[in-house]
């Protein structure tokens, strides 16, 4: 255990950028609409993380590359390579504007719970200013910080916020016969949009591209396979396990809906009292903050591995992606729509996307000329295809309801 906990990276940092404001929402959503009855779609969730994940990290470790460089450098056709290049680096870009909007959002709700609200208007334009405080905090920690010197943050954060609602959960007494029934799958059409907000908020697609990434950075060689899949396992487990504690907090908080922090809230008052809306919004805070910095960050891996570009984190051009995001995302959670709507929205949007991404990461884990004799065997291959069809089929029906609904 002692030489898990002084290996924690990678794993943690993907658990801390899914244990964001888009989870405790999107989980308190869940709870509060649907009870423990989509507890059984959250599980799925995070075995297929853990699946997609391990493909990441292990593309990073063997072939010391990220995902976007390799499918760049695998794919010959230079027509081809161009359109998937192209398509890749829009769901990517696009997707992490929509999820750092949501990331800023998240810790405007904390903000706001704790002082006021700040909003301006400027000619035709409307700014939170609480957003441009966010978007500027997150700006320059990564400006002058580095990946090594933010890791331990990350982890002090993800280990704070899974104490916190493990122990609500526990406090609340759930009524086990109902809490198990909740992991037999049911209210599929009803619960639609929420289960694909449940999978984008914890299969993060930007995260199978920053995985590989910082996998490749901190670790050289097969020697470390071992490390790499135990710590992967502990840091995902640990998220879902405090994703499904933050369904059961909102489960039995007996609110009806949720539109502010203090309705979030409502689910850590077994454990907190009067303090659980300074408890959570210091939370949401901290989880915006984690969050809004890992999502400019795998934007940047992404572009500079379809790019080709040299030179890392420090260059210009890694750094002019990331600022770019951090923007976008302090534009789009300044339009005026309520933070909690955003947010959702960016959940749902991460769940559309990710069919696109785990494609062609399963085509690249299966390529001998990147991995060798550790690509995918029968059994991988297997989940996996299991993993990306379920995730294909939530897309496709997500698309023709809204089409139906037209």
């Amino acid at each position: 255990m002692r030489n898990l906990l002084k290996n924690l990276g990678p794993g943690i940092l993907v658990s801390a950028a899914f244990i964001g404001p888009g989870t405790v929402t999107v989980c308190s959503l869940a709870g509060v609409n649907f009870g423990y009855s989509l507890l059984w779609a959250l599980l799925i969730s995070i075995i297929a993380c853990m699946v997609l994940q391990e493909m990441s990290a292990r593309l990073g470790l063997i072939s010391g590359k990220g995902l976007s460089e390799s499918i760049r450098e695998e794919i010959k056709l230079p027509g081809f390579r161009i359109f998937t290049l192209i398509l890749i680096f829009s769901a990517i870009v696009i997707g992490n504007a929509a999820y750092e909007a949501g990331n800023i959002s998240g810790a405007v709700l904390g903000l706001e719970e704790i002082f006021f609200t700040a909003d301006i208007q400027i000619g035709l334009f409307h700014l939170n200013i609480w957003s441009f405080v966010i978007g500027s905090f997150a700006f320059v920690l990564l400006l002058l910080g580095s990946y090594k010197r933010l890791e331990k943050i990350f982890i002090a954060l993800v280990l704070l916020m899974s104490i916190a609602f493990i122990l609500t959960a526990s406090l609340t007494q759930p009524d086990l016969s109902k809490l198990f029934r909740g992991f037999l799958p049911g209210n599929f059409d009803k619960g639609l949009f929420t289960i694909i907000a449940l999978v984008g908020t914890t299969v993060v697609p930007y995260n199978l591209f920053l995985h590989a990434s910082l996998v490749s950075e901190k670790w050289k060689g097969k020697k470390y396979l071992g490390i790499v899949r135990k710590e992967l396992v502990f840091s995902i487990a640990l998220g879902g396990l405090v994703s499904m504690a933050i369904i059961v907090c909102a489960a039995a908080s007996g609110i009806n809906s949720i539109e502010d922090a203090g309705d979030l809230a409502a689910g850590l008052e077994p454990l907190f009292g009067s303090w659980a809306g300074i408890f959570l919004a210091l939370g949401l805070l901290a989880a915006g903050i984690t969050s809004s910095i890992t999502a400019p960050l795998a934007a940047a891996y992404v572009v500079n591995g379809c790019m080709g570009w040299e030179g890392g984190m420090q260059s210009s051009r890694f750094k002019a992606v990331w600022m770019i995001i951090i923007i976008l995302g302090v534009i789009f959670s300044s339009l005026g729509i309520k933070p909690v709507e955003i947010i959702k929205f960016a959940q749902i949007a991460n769940g559309l996307v990710l069919p696109i991404i785990a494609i062609f990461l399963f085509w690249i884990v299966n390529r001998e000329s990147v991995l060798g004799k550790y690509k995918n065997n029968l059994s991988q291959n297997i989940i996996g295809f299991i993993v990306i069809a379920l995730a294909v089929f939530l897309g496709v029906k997500s698309i023709v309801n809204v089409i139906q609904n037209l």
